[in-house]
């Protein structure tokens, strides 16, 4: 099955980051991460996919990607992962639960990025079906757990040293902006022209490890706390009185107020 649906080039991602939607249905109250063993799996495999991917070559810590036992030559963030979600058409988008989403985007990665046939992931799939206490494929190499351990501790940091004062300071206001859509964003559907306040400016500048294209984001800029009045984005009939709401935003997404 391809949950990836096709994307419209003016698609409204109405399912990334749902804030003002109604109508949604009763909220689910469960607690646990992992609900099902196989969930705990998934984040493994999209943790290990992370601690392999070829950009880290390029981030603040220095691992020795390139030198690594694997086949796995790909670039894979957290946005390789938001973006099969947020690609999908809203409607099957609430079909599946979290961890479905994580499985069918990663799935259609590998089968995309030619690591797999759709015939051989269906054989695969065909065959823990019908032996679901198989062995599973061999544990990571030692050089590959390491490279994970350290990933885990270390992450892949964005940061960078400021080489320009920022376009804004605190205590600015300003207006977002409302970029074309595009595969993956930062910035929340529910704040785009709204105006707000610049609360903190985060010292140095803060890169994305992919380009967002025409969406702005990528090369390292300065980054924002920004408040909102909630009245201001979703109404006073809708808002409790005296809320704030905050908001992280790359520069790119920020504009003067006037």
């Amino acid at each position: 099955m391809r949950f990836i649906a096709p994307r419209s080039e003016h698609t409204v991602k109405l399912q990334h980051h749902l804030g003002g939607i109604e109508n949604l249905g009763p909220i689910n109250p469960e607690t646990r991460v992992f609900v099902e063993p196989w969930e705990q799996r998934i984040f493994g495999i999209h943790t290990t996919m992370m601690a392999e991917s070829a950009h880290l070559a390029d981030a603040l810590p220095a691992y020795p990607v390139r030198d690594l036992p694997t086949r796995f030559k790909s670039d894979w963030t957290w946005a390789s992962l938001r973006t099969g979600a947020e690609d999908m058409q809203p409607f099957e988008y609430f079909k599946y639960r979290y961890y479905e989403k994580w499985l069918g985007g990663i799935a259609q990665f590998f089968v995309d990025a030619g690591y797999i046939s759709t015939e051989e992931l269906a054989e695969k799939t065909a065959f823990y079906r019908a032996h679901p206490d198989a062995a599973l494929p061999d544990r990571p190499s030692a050089p590959l757990a390491s490279q994970i351990n350290a990933y885990l501790q270390q992450g892949d940091s964005g940061y960078h040293e400021a080489d320009r004062a920022p376009r804004f300071a605190a205590g600015d206001t300003v207006r977002i902006a409302d970029p074309e859509a595009v595969d993956h964003t930062r910035l929340p559907g529910y704040l785009r022209n709204k105006a707000g306040t610049i609360d903190i400016v985060y010292p140095g500048r803060f890169s994305y490890f992919v380009s967002t294209g025409v969406d702005g984001i990528g090369k390292p800029m300065p980054v924002y706390r920004i408040a909102f009045e909630a009245a201001d984005i979703w109404g006073p009939g809708k808002s409790e009185s005296s809320t704030t709401i905050y908001a992280d935003l790359y520069e790119a997404y920020v504009r003067a107020a006037n």
